[in-house]
This record gives C-alpha cells, structure tokens and sequence, in this order.
C-alpha cells in the first residue's frame, strides 16, 4: 500500500513568539500551578486544626526566603490567571479580538497582574 503524504500542522518553529502566545501558555501554567498551590492552602489548614507545633512548623517553611518566594509566585500566578481570565470573559463575549486591542490587552494582563501581586503584598504587609 502507497503512503500518502499528507501536508502537517504547523508547529512552533513556525510562528513567531509574541506577547500574546507568551500568555496563552501562562494562563494554562498558572492554571496547574494553583491546582499544585491549592496544596499549601490545605496544609495551611490542616496546620492550624492540627496544634500550634504543627503551625509553627508551617509559619516557619513559609516565613523563610524560599517560602516567601513560593507564595509571592502562587500570588502571581492567582492574579495571572484572573487578568487573563477576565481577558477571556470579554473574548466569549465577541470582543477584543482586533489586533491592536489583542496587543494592548496583553500588555494590562502582564502588567495588572504584576501590579495586583505587589498590591495585595503591600497590604498583608501593612504598608498600605
């Protein structure tokens, strides 16, 4: 039996890289990096019913540098996934998909989400 050739998808190589693709790869990323974050929140939970060894234990992996690291990347990843998915509220409703306001859409998405992140730090800092 003959093979036929038959023409393939294009793939990565092909397309070049712009804010938008960037984007659309976090807002899945994101998405399983809360589902793995969910995890610190159960073990937050379980923690304080648990006894204050336990919570100390806790306070103390979250409270060092790696662990700030960890919740400042989980607080990102939320506030990512928010921007983006109300981004994508507004393409359900039809709109937005022009290239110029894609463009610019993408840059609110990245910067919101970085400034949001800092903002709810700053306020569970107490610095505003």
């Amino acid at each position: 039996m003959a093979r036929v050739q038959r023409p393939t998808s294009p793939h990565l190589q092909v397309y070049s890289w712009g804010l938008h693709m960037l984007l659309s790869i976090l807002h899945r990323a994101t998405g399983a990096a809360l589902g793995a974050g969910t995890l610190l929140l159960v073990w937050w939970l379980l923690a304080l019913a648990t006894g204050p060894e336990e919570y100390d234990l806790f306070l103390l992996c979250m409270g060092s540098p790696l662990g700030k690291v960890v919740l400042f990347g989980f607080t990102w990843a939320l506030m990512l996934h928010l921007c983006n998915g109300i981004r994508h509220l507004f393409w359900d409703m039809g709109m937005g998909f022009e290239l110029d306001t894609t463009s610019r859409s993408s840059v609110l998405v990245l910067l919101g989400s970085v400034v949001l992140s800092l903002l709810a730090w700053a306020v569970g800092y107490g610095l505003i």
